[in-house]
Parts: C-alpha cells; structure tokens; sequence
C-alpha cells in the first residue's frame, strides 16, 4: 500500500481518477501550462481562485498521477508525468489537451509574470 504523500506508480494510475481529474477546467488550464514539459513552482500558477482552492486542485491531480511534486525548501514544484500517462494511456493526454487547446479550456489559467 502507497503511502497517502506518495505518487501512485504507473501500474497505480486508474482511468477513472485520470479523467476525473481532467474533467475541471481549472485542472487542465494547469496541465495545459505543465505539458511543456517544464517545472512550475507552485507560485507561479495564476487563477482566479483562492490559494487554498488552488492546492487542492493541485493535490487532486498529483492523487490522480498526473502531476509529480518536489519539494525544496518551502516551496514545491510541480512537473506533469507525461511520459508516465503515455505508457499507461497511449494518446490520451494528447486527445484531451488537443480537444482543451481547440476549445479553449482552462485558458484562465496563467503563470506570474515578473
């Protein structure tokens, strides 16, 4: 059994939490922001939400496997396990960040700028 802290491994990830996940737009406007492949700082994440509101959008796609944290310090930093879900879920990131991108889901969904 996987600790509650931990991220579930690929063999862990479940179709039903990954679209679950998915299904906020506020959730894919981040994953959006995350599939280039970059690292994002929890800081760097603009919403139009509460912080309190935002972390738990943020722990919500980290239960489901999507995202993977780091921590270093006080902040943490998030990465999107793109390569994970592909093994897992061929083509599926890819169908629903295209769909997302040509109907302009989580487009609200920004990073600071300095």
């Amino acid at each position: 059994m996987r600790h509650k802290d931990s991220d579930p491994t690929v063999e862990e990830l479940q179709l039903p939490d990954v679209l679950a996940a998915l299904s906020d737009p506020l959730r894919l406007g981040v994953v959006r922001l995350l599939a280039d492949g970059g690292e994002r700082n929890f800081g760097e994440f603009c919403a139009p939400v509460a912080k309190s509101t935002l972390s738990h959008h943020l722990r919500t796609l980290r239960a489901a496997g999507i995202v993977q944290s780091r921590n270093e310090g006080t902040r943490c930093y998030l990465t999107l396990r793109r390569a994970d879900l592909d093994s897992r879920f061929p083509q599926l990131l890819d169908a629903v960040l295209s769909a997302a991108d040509h109907d302009e889901v989580g487009n609200h969904v920004g990073l600071q700028t300095d």
